[in-house]
């Protein structure tokens, strides 16, 4: 795509290494304690701002907030002032957009052509969840008590949403969490990753020019152990959502136990791809690359067990490795950038530790492997995109989340092998299948356990399709009307008429 600002020239003046405040009861305030966290672009080790280090005393000032917003000028918000207000604040998100795309790229790292890309999936959602506003409803239901007696359910809000994200798309997971929030008359705690937090608060200064009131919207900046779990465990959090790793998942659903919160989560994943012996390999090979290499890697649904029909498996191995080596790898800020940096050292660190494992437990190192180093990539976090062939499915690398840009190459012979083999891991939250044969196409979708299966295709998400895992990968789903109900509590209604 061609990019029509110079996001280079406008990052100079984003972020200069300032203090930027958190978002409490509308007003921009430090942590209590005073304490702050650095921001750093992962592509140069650049200082972008430093934000509070909050703490439980803020999360407790942020849910108070939120709880006055809700049953005081919120709850008289009819759903066409919500719709409208949604849609004022999409009007704003297309206003600022190259800012909030330069804001998550430098903050963490997604090449700027990826991020501008995102435009009309999340704006999209924003007017999705503008339309559902006023068209959430309950159902008159016939009974069969003796007498003259109504009954009907009524849709409510759940309450206040505490909302926890990851650092790998902080625009999109922030309106993932805030739109149905709005749309149903919630209100919003939103602690982002301390990884990347500069977006969300960008964000909280659109939501107040929109004029959502003064608590219905706050933003709380902080590390997991600090704010992310006084927030899950919080009595006056009426509902926790949280997308992120199996294992802090596995926390905030015992947190919630302590008031019997409603837990919605989308957790980690060891996605399959599967090439069938049919399938189109020049369509098939940069699908399936990209459904690992993109982002680095640092997505929840990266197909990165990519297993093989053996009768094409060298060859498409070959090709996928040949793809990754004429990717170019760099800053963000390139326009041709189409891998960037991994979110930070220690991450980076991580995922060479898996590379090594894959290593020295047998599997054959295709392509990549190494951190880069050299003029280009000096202070940033680079991994070249890599293949490992002669992978089996009891090593580390096939069974593990890598979280960067490794791919697992497994050779099947039957349809019924590798669906049995797929569906071995404790994940289920996406597939993805290329075949030229329909039923193939059908069959596998039925039986792979997964909560998303793209056929042909890989990555496509829209505000309209529900979203969300199997097992170990979660539960709950956001997109769709689905979503809507997670912010919902139905309530029956009697009433006696004789």
């Amino acid at each position: 795509m061609t990019i029509a600002f110079d996001p280079k020239a406008r990052a100079e003046t984003l972020y200069t290494g300032e203090f930027r405040p958190m978002f409490i009861g509308g007003n921009w305030v430090p942590a209590q304690s005073g304490e702050v966290l650095e921001s750093r672009n992962p592509a140069t080790g650049k200082l972008l701002a430093t934000v509070p280090r909050g703490a439980a005393a803020d999360v407790e000032a942020a849910v108070q907030a939120a709880r006055t917003a809700f049953e005081g000028p919120w709850s008289k918000f009819k759903p066409y002032e919500r719709q409208a207000l949604l849609l004022k604040i999409a009007d704003l998100f297309e206003q600022n957009w190259e800012e909030l795309c330069l804001s998550d790229t430098l903050d963490m790292g997604m090449p700027i052509s990826r991020t501008l890309a995102n435009r009309r999936r999340v704006i999209g959602m924003l007017r999705f969840y503008a339309g559902q506003a006023t068209a959430i409803h309950g159902e008159v239901i016939e009974n069969s008590i003796p007498g003259e007696i109504v009954t009907f359910t009524r849709k409510e809000p759940v309450g206040v949403v505490g909302a926890i994200i990851p650092w790998n798309a902080p625009i999109a997971a922030s309106i993932w969490k805030i739109g149905p929030a709005l749309a149903t008359g919630c209100t919003v705690v939103l602690k982002p990753s301390e990884e990347a937090p500069l977006t969300p608060l960008l964000i909280a200064k659109l939501m107040q020019q929109a004029g959502v009131p003064d608590g219905v919207v706050n933003i709380v900046t902080g590390t997991g152990a600090e704010a992310g779990a006084p927030l899950s465990l919080h009595p006056g959090v009426d509902k926790i959502v949280f997308t992120g790793s199996t294992a802090t998942g596995q926390a905030i659903a015992r947190a919630g136990t302590a008031n019997l919160k409603r837990v919605s989560l989308e957790l980690g994943g060891k996605s399959p791809m599967i090439i069938c012996r049919d399938a189109d390999i020049d369509r098939a090979v940069p699908v399936a690359a990209m459904a690992v290499f993109a982002n680095s890697g640092q997505i929840c649904i990266a197909g990165s067990r990519l297993f093989v029909a053996r009768e094409i498996h060298d060859e498409f191995i070959r090709r996928v490795a040949d793809f990754a080596l004429k990717l170019r790898i760099g800053n963000g800020l390139e326009e041709q950038t189409e891998v960037g940096p991994i979110i930070s050292s220690r991450q980076a660190g991580k995922v060479e530790g898996y590379i090594e494992v894959g290593r020295k437990e047998g599997a054959d190192l295709v392509v990549g492997g190494e951190r880069l180093s050299g003029p280009d990539f000096d202070g940033g976090n680079f991994i070249a995109p890599t293949v490992f062939g002669a992978v089996t499915d009891g090593m580390t690398i096939a069974r593990e989340e890598i979280f960067g840009p490794v791919i697992s190459a497994l050779p099947f012979d039957t349809l019924d092998e590798v669906v049995a083999r797929a569906n071995a891991t404790p994940y289920g939250l996406a597939a993805g299948v290329f075949t030229s044969n329909v039923g193939t196409a059908h069959k596998l979708t039925q039986r792979i356990k997964a909560g998303t299966v793209w056929v042909n295709m890989y990555h496509a998400l829209d505000p309209a399709v529900p979203f969300g895992g199997m097992k170990m990968s979660g539960y709950g789903r956001e997109g769709g009307v689905e979503h809507l109900g997670e912010y919902l509590e139905t309530k029956a209604v009697w009433i006696q008429t004789d």
